[in-house]
């Protein structure tokens, strides 16, 4: 039989240990050793049975196990302590407290998935696991975040494999009573609801979850409740399950939901209204509409109110390819606004925001980046790389301006340390340095850790691994179908002298799960080397509708069911927070081949290398400039890059092929003999792993690590990212828009009127003639040059614009290089809308030199020169 509801039935604590709860419920405890410790110490059988589920462990607890905790002081005590030590932990000033009054007073971020523990499995990837450890840094650093989301019945599916090796999906349903989240309530008890309409006298409703990431507030709306039809309750089934209208209202709830749960916690909790929103990724890009909405209904116009939202909006694009974002039919935005989603708010004016209408757009789509770029002020990729290839790739949003000159900069991810750091590496580091807790800055002394330490440290962490590898071998093959009695050889696989190198990622088909694989044979020979052989663990999810990512899955998996192979490399399914957790320290080398330069920023190189782990990866995302050649290794890559251009020397296959060969030299030649201490192959006298003599290390291999501890680990810190955040773009909103809501918003009503007043008269302006005075026949470097321009502004006045030089290294199709700028001033007003701009240079480089003209809309409302997309030049 099959229960037709299920529901949880919480534990009611003895009062002397009723601190419990609040240490279960506050997620904090995800990356607080103590915590997590006294979990295990209250029944540790309990414990693992539950998964490392505070939740569920205490709710699995007999009475007679409560009492037996309740009489024991010591117990009591510890308990107690923690309480005190996570009431200081939410309410003393951080470093956030010390920027003072300026600092915005409150900041939400939205985002379609969270990667904050395996308790609560609202992720499926990169994006949910950076979002995750966006919202811990900024409880450890006291930024006053609010984090906005969906919370999926069944979250993102967990992954097996059927005897053949393909993947297959499951979808356990979620009970919300059983994870660490409060329901919000009115004052009668009442669940608290949000409401949008939909087409067909429709109506979607959601109720708003709160979790409590350290100090930090997570809502997720959930519309699995009475009062919605079938398909309206559907709506948060899965993380990025369905497609169409399904998708676009899962982002209509994320978006203009999220702001309407917004206002509802305000309500009820007295929370300050936040002063920046930060759009993680476009999917959440109707929380501009939404905010549009909300102004408009007070009377105030479409360009006023757009004005205002986009100066307080930061938008950060997560894709390095126009195949990954969100794009919808015009017709179907349409449709579903045309319900009274945001009835002040004109449709067409919407629909403006999201249209492809630039060069190479469809003009019938809607996409969800450029609504993005379109509704905020401020808009960065997720490292440098990244951001270059976003200017590329939006490039036809700012015709007229140099890619470098798109308004899109870049903050290089980072990871929360005290979330990846495995807990021996902690505590080596307070042993050593003897202080109470590590922070980013301490592991710059770890090159006084003795070698001996340090090597004895790296194998125990791989014999963790190993240890949780051959656990999950066992299980995947009885999923798969075998027996009990044909497993025997799971107890051998891996061995924990042998360099090990992990890959776990999502599979998207860039990401090249396969590459190891273009030639097996020599694959093989390295995993079987007699005197360094290498061991690879590899783990990783395809989307259930990607086939190519679940061949390449099958491909690998079958390729490790060789009995001559399956102790040296094995996948393992159901990749998740709790498996990475063992996955990233236990490994020595982290690999990474994405295609070039299709990987935004990518972290998990960077938990590997806060664990001493060596990175070999293409030069992508965020290892293009963080890779100093002491840190890991560079795989030379096949096409190499011009700028923000691939230049495309050889087909795929090719470049896999050439690309797969450099990797399989480099594990051979270098990374491994360096593992062992071994001279590279061909001298004389090699030892294999087992060989060594007992008081050997490999020392330049160890000193590698302490090089990546020190030098790398606080580049790669989520703490060295929000601060980053914080200081180049949230404080900077938060002027922007302060400035703009001054005085009832009149410097916005100001700024959207002259902007009005610029685009109406920019066709009137032009260039339209331009001198040079004092150059002579044969120029030198220190020569001066004055540069006159006629230019015709129409109906526009000087203050309205800029006019400037650009000046510099000219290329033999006369582009500009390493160029500056000299802004022109008026030297003469000629009449009927002309002037003449002067103003002098100095030549300061050698050889072809070169310079123009322009004309730019300059108003100190504006957060970059190019923020309108206009541009008259020479």
């Amino acid at each position: 039989m099959k229960a037709i509801r299920r529901f949880t039935v919480r534990t009611v604590l003895p009062e002397s240990i009723a601190p419990l709860a609040r240490l279960a419920k506050n997620l904090r405890w995800s990356w607080h050793q103590p915590t997590l410790e006294l979990f295990h110490d209250l029944d540790p059988q309990n414990w693992e049975a539950s998964g490392h589920d505070p939740i569920r462990a205490l709710g699995a607890a007999s009475r007679q196990t409560l009492e037996r905790i309740a009489a024991d002081p010591e117990l009591v005590e510890r308990i107690r302590t923690l309480d005190e030590g996570l009431e200081h932990y939410l309410s003393a000033p951080r470093w956030y407290q010390s920027l003072g009054e300026d600092a915005p007073r409150s900041i939400a971020y939205f985002s379609p998935e969270y990667g904050i523990s395996a308790v609560l499995p609202q992720y499926s990837g990169g994006l949910g696991i950076l979002a995750g450890d966006h919202l811990k840094a900024a409880s450890d650093l006291g930024v006053p975040l609010v984090g906005v989301g969906l919370l999926y019945q069944a979250g993102y599916f967990k992954q097996s494999l059927s005897r053949d090796g393909w993947q297959q999906e499951t979808y356990p349903v979620l009970d919300p009573n059983g994870l660490p989240l409060t329901l919000l309530r009115e004052e009668d008890g009442t669940p608290s609801r949000i409401n949008l309409p939909l087409p067909n006298g429709r109506h979607l409703m959601a109720q708003i979850w709160r979790a409590d990431v350290g100090r930090v507030p997570l809502l997720l709306l959930d519309a699995d409740v009475r009062g919605n039809d079938d398909a309206a309750r559907g709506i948060t089934d899965r993380l990025y399950g369905g497609g169409g209208d399904h998708r676009l209202q899962q982002e209509l709830l994320l978006g203009m939901g999220g702001v309407k749960a917004l206002r509802v916690f305000e309500r009820l909790t007295g929370a300050p209204s936040p002063e920046v929103y930060h759009t993680n990724e476009g999917h959440a890009g109707f929380l501009g509409v939404e905010r549009i909405r909300e102004l408009m209904d007070t009377g105030m116009g479409w360009e006023e109110a757009l004005t205002v939202t986009r100066a307080s909006t930061v938008f950060t694009t997560h894709t390095p390819v126009p195949a990954g974002i969100d794009r919808f039919d015009q017709a179907e935005v349409r449709h579903f606004l045309s319900a009274g989603l945001a009835q002040s708010v004109p449709t067409d004016k919407v629909l403006a925001l999201g249209a492809e209408d630039y060069e190479g757009g469809d003009s019938g789509k809607f996409n969800m980046a450029v609504m993005g770029l379109r509704l905020a002020q401020r808009a960065n990729g997720v490292a440098k790389l990244h951001g270059e290839v976003s200017r590329q790739m939006f490039s036809g949003l700012w015709p007229g301006f140099d890619v470098s000159e798109v308004p899109i900069t870049s903050v290089t991810n980072g990871v929360h340390v005290p979330t990846w750091v495995d807990p021996q590496l902690t505590e080596l580091a307070k042993q050593q340095f003897g202080i109470a807790s590590v922070h980013d800055r301490d592991w710059a002394r770890a090159y006084e850790v003795p070698d001996q330490e340090l090597w004895d440290l790296r194998r125990r962490l791989r014999s963790n691994l190993i240890e949780d590898v051959r656990g999950r071998v066992r299980a995947a093959w009885l999923k798969r179908g075998a027996a009990d009695a044909q497993l025997g050889w799971t107890d051998e696989v891996l061995d924990p002298d042998i360099l090990t190198i992990g890959f776990a990622r999502r599979v998207p088909t860039y990401k090249r799960l396969t590459l190891m694989l273009r030639d097996p044979a020599r694959l093989k020979a390295l995993l079987l080397h007699p005197t360094h052989p290498v061991q690879i663990v590899v783990a990783g999810k395809s989307h259930p509708a990607d086939e190519q990512g679940k061949r390449m899955i099958q491909d690998l998996v079958q390729f490790t069911d060789d009995p001559e192979l399956r102790h040296r490399i094995v996948f393992l399914p159901n990749y998740d927070i709790a498996m990475a957790r063992t996955l990233f320290p236990g490994c020595d080398v982290w690999l990474n081949n994405p295609i070039r330069p299709l990987e935004a920023s990518g972290t998990s190189g960077m938990k590997s290398a806060i664990n001493g782990g060596l990175n070999v990866s293409i030069m992508d995302g965020w290892w293009d400039e963080m890779y100093d050649g002491d840190n890991g290794w560079a795989i030379p890559s096949a096409n190499p890059r011009e700028g923000t251009h691939t230049r495309e020397l050889y087909t795929a296959d090719q470049r896999d092929d050439i690309e797969a060969s450099a990797l399989y030299d480099l594990l051979e030649n270098t990374v491994a003999p360096l593992f062992y201490g071994q001279e590279p192959p061909g001298d004389a006298g090699a030892a294999g792993p087992s060989d060594a003599p007992a008081d050997s290390l490999p020392r330049e291999w160890l000193e590698m690590v302490k090089h990546t501890l020190a030098e790398l680990g606080p580049q790669v810190s989520a703490s060295r990212m929000l601060k980053d955040y914080v200081n180049r773009l949230y404080r900077p909103a938060s002027d922007s828009g302060r400035t703009a809501a001054a005085n009832q918003y009149q410097a916005a009503k100001e700024l959207a009127a002259w902007i009005l007043k610029v685009r109406d008269g920019w066709s009137g302006v032009s260039v339209e003639h331009v001198d040079s005075i004092g150059i002579s026949d044969a120029p030198q470097i220190g020569d001066s040059l004055t540069i006159q321009a006629y230019v015709s502004l129409g109906s526009l006045k000087p203050s309205d614009v800029v006019v400037e030089a650009a000046y510099g290294k000219v290329s033999s199709t006369d582009k500009l290089s390493d160029h500056q700028f000299l802004d022109l001033q008026v030297a003469e007003d000629l009449g009927s809308g002309r002037y003449l701009y002067s103003g002098t240079l100095h030549i300061e480089v050698a050889g072809s030199f070169g310079y123009t003209v322009r004309v730019l809309p300059e108003h100190s409302g504006l957060a970059s020169k190019a923020e309108l997309g206009l541009v008259a030049n020479a």
